[in-house]
Formats: structure tokens, sequence, C-alpha cells
């Protein structure tokens, strides 16, 4: 593109003020000239939708599309002519030739010019017509054949043409003084435009048609009957325009009767007030009467009737009266001063919680402190409570059993994927539709002040250009500052402060920091394989059976079968895939009873697989037999799991290789334990040399799972150390823990679900940093049951416990 002929948009603002540029008056003269240039026997065809190009017109055309763009670019170039064609059909992207009709228009690019918003916009003008008669090039844009399509013009000195021709001008000229959106400047065109063949391709562009009329028009050779459609369509637009005027003339009218219906109306309010019975004055008398009965605060009362007497002021018909109406029975439906009177009987409500949810102690147990000190002092803050967790552990759910342990009433919020301050703080009252924010609108749901609310996906909160809820929900969540909530749409304080919220999340790292200060953190861990057995029997397989209508004799599920789909169907800390399951089967057996088939009332282990399909391969400890492969312990969104880190060696220059899908943090570990190897190569018997001879190559299974974290630090050395020494690995052993370039061990977390991870993988021996032996006194003695733990704080200390001095069969002589 010639970059000093590129036109910027003030150059356009310039060309639009000369109408000159736009509307150029061709003579006849002009059109001889046109029709006696030759047509190209090829052309670049750019085709257009919405419109359709005359011979001898100027229209701008916004050009989106690349083949376009290249098209247009190219060509202004070069010879500056192109076919232009209209689509049969406006909404394909990317029409072929078989979408385009069959005559167009060759046009000469008169400017380019490029726009604020980055599109370009190029203004061509038609030259004559020209009839497609087959593709040559699809790439990179659209060329073809093409032939001439001529004129037929009628003889001259024909009156009854030259009446057609006046009568087209006519009717053009009282279209535009009728039509407010044409400028004036098109009566001096239309009147100055000597050629006949140009005015009609000039009105057939610019007048109200559509693409396949206008078309249609452009595909007719002969002048004359060409000229005889466009008055026919211009008579059908007139006709158009003045019905528009003439209802437009009515609703004046209609404007004017209203006004004088108004007047009527405040007439009528007059004498009802005289007689009595002012609807108006009725319902501000309730809304006082309302605002009698209810309890509040002196200030919230003072707002209240303030905001009432606005109202009294008010006219019914205005648009603010519905809005400040809206406001005031907000206000009333809000429970200011209403709390509901808690249950202190702590066995009863431990006996809830009990019942409801399996395991969850550190939760129960806190839920039953809060109930035990509020008993005693008989009043204080509620708690603010985080649960996080893996999904599926009951988070959400226990917030109902709390609220019925407890006597308050439930709200529930979910916050996954909020990105809107206002959703929390609400709208002003004065735009359109406004409303309280949702923890307002839920405490008005609750009908009390001190609800259990639930605020569900913590950690999902998002953020965007409205603001970010995060920092919304800090003083939500602050007991110091929610005795004061102030949402935008009351516009009063609200006190939150007796409100017992339970926040949960799947993760701590996502949230606020400042959000998560103000929480009081409770780790809720994932089940055991025998508790989710017990869960299973206790509440799924009762749920399973009510909604699915079957009674207890008609299926039984032992606790055998129960743990073989714990172990074999599911791969989670939760127990939502295991009701999945258990639904599976429920409705397998209704299926069979509605259907009058034979079946058994106890599900075995082989109608389990007719029913679920194969079971799923479980992640099992492998043998000790190859050398560099050793067994890791990971946490997981869902839960514990066990990974394997396997190394190589191929003779080379100490190049180090890692694979599959590891994170940075993982990658740094793998580099740490490799130098720390080569700086104490001495006590494995290792020559220093002997790392820049060989490659070592580090990689994890499972490729398409992202990895990261620092935990598997000590299983990357110690399977570096094995396969440089070809020493065997200890059988049945796992290790997970952080290293550090000085040879020191490192805790980690989430001990807990890497310890039930171990234990379903049939391991027995488990090395882990000293600092983690105080996180094994908050795990129930039942989990650790069969597994012995060796904790280390020297990097050293994990290759002398994890390695053999046996060797591998077959070893590779590494020197």
């Amino acid at each position: 593109m010639i970059e000093n002929e590129l036109w910027e948009p003030q150059d356009m603002q310039d060309m639009m003020e000369n109408e000159a540029e736009f509307i150029p008056l061709i003579t006849n003269e002009d059109e001889e000239a046109m029709n006696k240039e030759e047509t190209p026997v090829e052309l670049p065809i750019l085709p257009i939708r919405n419109t359709v190009l005359f011979p001898g017109v100027v229209i701008p055309i916004t050009v989106g599309r690349d083949k376009s763009i290249k098209l247009i670019q190219e060509a202004y170039q070069g010879k500056r002519m192109v076919g232009v064609v209209s689509q049969k059909e406006q909404t394909i992207e990317d029409p072929q030739f078989e979408d385009l009709n069959k005559i167009g228009t060759i046009a000469k690019i008169m400017r380019l010019l490029k726009m604020p918003d980055g599109s370009t916009t190029v203004i061509i003008q038609g030259k004559k017509r020209f009839e497609l008669i087959e593709p040559i090039a699809e790439e990179p844009y659209l060329k073809a054949r093409v032939s001439e399509f001529s004129e037929i013009k009628p003889e001259t000195g024909k009156k009854k043409f030259q009446a057609l021709v006046d009568s087209l001008k006519d009717l053009a000229l009282r279209i535009i003084k009728l039509s407010p959106n044409i400028p004036s400047e098109a009566q001096f065109a239309i009147k100055n435009i000597e050629s006949h063949s140009f005015l009609v391709n000039f009105i057939s562009s610019n007048m109200n048609a559509e693409v396949k009329d206008k078309q249609k028009l452009l595909e007719i050779a002969d002048l004359r009957k060409r000229a005889e459609l466009v008055l026919e369509y211009l008579s059908k637009e007139l006709q158009m325009l003045e019905l528009k005027n003439d209802i437009q003339s009515k609703v004046k009218v209609d404007i004017d009767q209203q006004q004088r219906e108004y007047l009527l109306h405040q007439q009528m309010k007059t004498i009802q007030e005289e007689l009595g019975g002012n609807p108006q004055e009725e319902l501000i008398a309730e809304l006082a009467g309302k605002a009698e009965a209810k309890k509040w605060n002196e200030k919230t009362e003072k707002a209240f009737h303030k905001e009432l007497d606005r109202l009294r002021r008010m006219n019914p018909q205005g648009a603010d009266y519905s809005v400040q109406l809206n406001y005031l029975e907000t206000l009333l439906e809000l429970p200011w001063e209403e709390y509901s009177k808690d249950k202190f009987d702590l066995k009863r409500a431990q006996k809830i919680l009990d019942r409801d949810h399996y395991g969850l102690e550190k939760v129960k147990e806190r839920i039953i402190e809060h109930l035990a000190v509020l008993k005693l002092k008989g009043d204080m803050k509620s708690p603010i409570l985080c649960l996080y967790g893996p999904p599926g552990v009951g988070k959400t759910s226990l917030g109902k059993s709390v609220a019925e342990a407890l006597g308050r009433k439930y709200a529930r919020m979910s916050l996954g994927g909020l990105r809107d301050e206002a959703e929390i703080r609400g709208h002003r009252k004065t735009y359109i539709g406004a409303l309280p924010g949702r923890i307002i609108q839920n405490i008005k749901k609750a009908g009390t002040s001190n609800p259990v609310f639930i605020l569900d996906e913590m950690d999902k909160l998002g953020r965007d250009s409205h603001g970010d809820p995060s920092s919304a929900m800090l003083e939500v969540l602050d007991p110091e500052q929610n005795g004061a909530f102030y949402d935008n749409y009351i516009e009063l304080d609200y006190d939150l402060s007796k409100v017992m919220f339970i926040a949960t999340a799947n993760s701590l790292n996502t949230i606020h920091p400042a959000l998560r200060d103000r929480m009081e953190i409770i780790e809720v861990n994932g089940y055991t394989i025998e508790e989710k057995v017990e869960i299973a029997k206790r509440h799924l397989l009762p749920k399973q059976l009510k909604e699915n209508g079957l009674g207890k004799d008609l299926i039984k599920i032992g606790k055998p079968i129960l743990e073989k789909i714990v172990e074999e169907y599911t791969n989670e800390s939760g127990v939502r895939t295991l009701e999945k399951k258990i639904s599976k089967l429920v409705r397998n057996r209704a299926k069979e009873i509605a259907m009058e088939q034979k079946y058994a009332i106890e599900v075995t282990g082989e109608s389990l697989e007719d029913i679920l399909g194969p079971a799923h391969a479980k992640d099992q400890y492998q043998d000790n037999d190859v050398a560099g492969v050793v067994t890791g312990l990971a946490w997981t969104p869902t839960g514990g799991d066990i990974l394997f880190i396997e190394s190589s060696l191929t003779k080379g220059k100490g190049k180090l290789t890692l694979t599959g899908n590891l994170g940075d943090v993982m990658k740094e570990s793998a580099m740490i334990a490799l130098e720390y190897l080569k700086s104490h190569s001495n006590m494995l018997g290792l020559d220093q040399e002997v790392f820049d001879n060989w490659n070592v190559h580090i990689h994890v299974p499972a490729g398409a799972t992202p990895k990261d974290g620092p935990s598997a630090g000590i299983t990357i050395l110690t399977a570096l150390a094995s396969i440089f020494t070809q020493r065997k690995v200890k059988k049945y052993l796992a290790m997970t823990g952080e290293i550090t370039l000085r040879g020191k061990v490192l805790p980690v977390g989430g001990v807990k679900e890497k310890i039930l991870a171990a234990k379903r993988a049939n391991i027995k021996e488990i090395i882990m940093s000293s600092k983690n032996e105080k996180d094994l006194k908050e795990i129930n003695p039942k989990y650790l049951k069969g597994l012995t733990f060796h904790f280390v704080d020297e990097m050293i200390e994990v290759v002398d416990k994890a390695l053999l001095s046996q060797k591998v069969a077959h070893p590779l002589k590494v020197a």
C-alpha cells in the first residue's frame, strides 16, 4: 500500500463536507467515454453485501474480510480496477464463485481510508457492467473471467422515454422533500444530471429498496424497462412516505389528547380529595401503618418517614413514583431488628449434625463451641467460618444442618463467577431497575437478621471493569465492620454482626489475602474408604431409594460391594461420583421391576460390572526391579494420589531433560536434586565426571495432566540417586518433601490426602520431613494403621533410607 496515498479520518471528514467528491455529475460525454473503455478479460472480484454498485455511482464500502483487504491493497497499487459483485446470501462470510450474482460492475478505486477503529473504507466508482463467466483463482482472493454486459438504449428523440425520465425526476424530488433522512443537496444532483442512463443508475442506487431488487435492476439490459421498474419502486416508496407522515400528524393529535387527559386526571384527583378515598393517600397511609408496627432503630425510622413524605409530594404519574414506592416497600420488608431465638440444647444440636453428616468433626466441634459460649454469655458476634477442601465432601450441605441445629433460618448465595461489585453492594436506587445487593436480598428472603448464611464457592469470585467483588466482601466478613454494612440501594447501615457466615472454597490460593485473614479457616479433608462406605450406607443409598421410589426390601447393597464401588469406580475425595454410581444401581433395579424382569435382591460383584461397566485401573505400587523409578505422593483438587518419577541415562554431555507437563517449581526441584548429587557424589561413591558423560531424562507419567509444586523434591532426588548408582529402591515405599541446595528436607501440605492415597495404593512405608510429624497428630489413628513413617531432616538421609545396597538386574555401567 502506498503510504502517502492512505487517507486518514480527517481527510474523510473533509471529503464528506465536499459533496462533489461523492456525487460527481456525469455528463453524456463522460458516459460515452466510460462505455468505450475496454472490458478486461480477467478481473479480481470483490464480493459485497447490503448494497449493489451501479455504473457511474460513487459509494463507500467498509472492507473487513481478509481476502477483500488483500484484494483492495493489491489493486490500489496497480490499475485500481476491480469487479464488484453482490452476494446472493448476505450471511455467507466467505463467498465462493457460485455464491455470487452473475452480473456485476467494474469499479475504480478512488480513495482508500484508514478508519480510527482499524477498519478499512474504500471509495469506489462504478464504470460499466460485466457478466461473470468462470472462476480462475480462489486464493489469495477470487479472480474470474468476465465478459461485457452491454446496455440497450432507446432511440434518441423518443418522447415516451423522455416523459418516463421526467416522471422519475419528479417522483425522486417529491421523495427527497418528504423524507427527513435524505439531504436537500440530493435535489441539486437530480436536477443537474444530464445522462438518462446515469439518472436511472443514481436513483436505483439511492432509493429505499432491497438488495435483491437493486440486483434485479442491474441485470436489466434495456434502459427503458429498467426506468419503468424504478418508477414502480419510487411510486411505492412515495405512498409509504405519505402514509408515515399522515400517521405522525395523527400521533401529534394523540399527544395533545394525552395532555388533555392529564388535566382531567388532576381535576379528578382534586374531586376525590374533596369526597375522600384518594388511592394515593390510602397507599401512603398503609405504608405508614406498617412502619408503626415495624421493629427498627430510630435512625432507620426517621429516614423512612422522610422518604415517605417525599413520596407524598410526588406525582403518581411520574417515573420516579414507582422507584420511590419500591424503595419504601423494600425498607419495610427487611427484618431490621428481628432475630430468631437460638436453641441451646447442645446434645440435640450434636445429634442433628451427626445425623446429616458423617465425619467433619472439626466443623461440628466449632459449631457446638459457639452454641456453648452463646448459652453462657447470652449475646456474642457470630463467627465467620471458611470450610475449604475438595469437591463433594459436604461443605455446602453442612449449612442447612447448622441452621437446623441452631434453630435459625437458612440463606445461601453462590459466588462462583460473580464479577460485579454491585451484586454485593447493590445499585443506587436512581438507576432504572435498581435492586439491593444479593446479601440484603437474601436477608430479606430469610426473614430474620441472624440466619446461617452460606457463601458458596468463595474461591471463584472474579473481577473485571465493574469492580472487585472480593474487596466488597471485606466489609461483609469483617466482624468489626459488618455491624454497619452499607448497601448502595438501601443507603442505610444494616447490622450483619449476628449473621453466621459460613464460606466454602476448594482452594485458599485464589481467595483475597485480606479476605482470608478475616475468616476462621477449617480444613475439610477427603473421606477414607471406610468413611465413604458408611456415608453411602447411611445417607446416599436411602436418599436414592426415596428419589427413585423403591423400598428398602427391593435392593440390598452390602458393604463389600460399596467398598468395591468406592475403590474401583470412583477416584475422588468426596462422594459425588459415588452417589451417581449408587443412583445408577437403583435406577437399574427400578427398570427391572417396571419391566417385570427377574432379579436378585442383593447386588453382586458380577452384576455390578454388568450395570456400571468395567472397573477403572487403580494406580498401585509397582515393583522395584527398574533403577530410577520412585513412587511419590501428590495432592490434587480431588484428594491425594500417587505418581511415579521415572529417570533414564544416555551417553552424552550432561544434559537434563524434563517431560510430563511439569510446572516451573517442579522443574526447579529436579535441577536442585541433580546439583546436590553432583556436589555430594563422593557420598554415593560416584566420580564427579560421571555427570558430564551422561544425559539425564526425568519423566512423570500422565503427560496430559499438569503437575507442579515442590513436594516431589525428595522423590526426584531418590530417582536420580538410584539411576546413577543402579541400586534398587526399597519395596512398597513412597515419599514427599521439598528440598534445598543446602541438603535440607522441608515440610509440605496435604499430608492427610497423601497418606490416604498411599493406603489405597498398598504402600507400606512413607518418608517425609520431620516437621510434618505434627500433622499426623491431627489424623485419626485408624488411617495410619499399617504404615511406617520415616522422618528426615537431610537429603542424604532420604537416599540412605530409600536405596538398598542391592543393584538391579543387568545394571548400566555408569563410569
